[in-house]
C-alpha cells in the first residue's frame, strides 16, 4: 500500500541510493557505503531551513522521494512558492505511475502551505523528466542559470 512520510536522518542511505539511481546521479552522488558525512550535514541544514524530503513508501520499501522547500519573499506580492528538488523514483519501479502520485502529493502539500506556484528545474538532458513534468501541467516559463562555485 502506497503512503507518504517525511524522511528522517535514518533514511539518508536509501534517499541517496535513489538519487544515484540513474546515469547522472551515479556520477554526482556517493551512496557509499559508508555514506559520506556531508549528506547528514546537508540534511540537518535543509531541515533547519524548513525543507523536507517527502518519501513514498510501499509497505516497508521507500520507492520514491522529492525534496520540498517553501520559499518566502517579496516578489509577487509576498506569495509563498514551493521549490521542488531531487525527485526520484526507484529504477525498478519506474513506469508504474508512482512519479505522478508523488508529485500530486507534493503539490497538495504546497497548496496546503499557501503556495501560489510550484517550481522546479530539471537538467536539459533529462528529456523523459521534462515530458513527465509537462503532463502534470508544468510549463517552461523561465530560463534557468547556474554558477558553479
Amino acid at each position: 500500500m502506497i503512503a507518504f512520510r517525511d524522511a528522517t536522518e535514518a533514511d539518508l542511505a536509501v534517499v541517496v541510493s535513489l538519487l544515484a539511481d540513474d546515469a547522472m546521479g551515479r556520477v554526482r552522488e556517493d551512496a557509499g557505503p559508508p555514506l559520506p558525512d556531508a549528506y547528514g550535514a546537508g540534511f540537518r541544514a535543509m531541515v533547519a531551513q524548513g525543507g523536507r524530503i517527502i518519501l513514498m513508501v510501499d509497505g516497508l520499501d521507500v520507492v520514491a522521494c522529492a525534496q520540498l522547500h517553501i520559499l518566502h519573499g517579496l516578489s509577487t506580492k509576498g506569495m509563498p512558492r514551493a521549490q521542488v528538488e531531487a525527485v526520484r523514483v526507484a529504477g525498478t519501479r519506474r513506469g508504474e505511475g508512482l512519479g505522478g502520485l508523488l508529485l500530486r502529493q507534493v503539490i497538495a502539500e504546497a497548496q496546503a502551505a499557501g503556495c501560489g506556484v510550484v517550481q522546479l528545474t530539471t537538467h536539459r538532458s533529462r528529456m523523459d523528466a521534462q515530458r513527465f513534468y509537462r503532463v502534470l501541467g508544468f510549463v517552461e516559463s523561465h530560463a534557468g542559470m547556474k554558477l558553479a562555485l
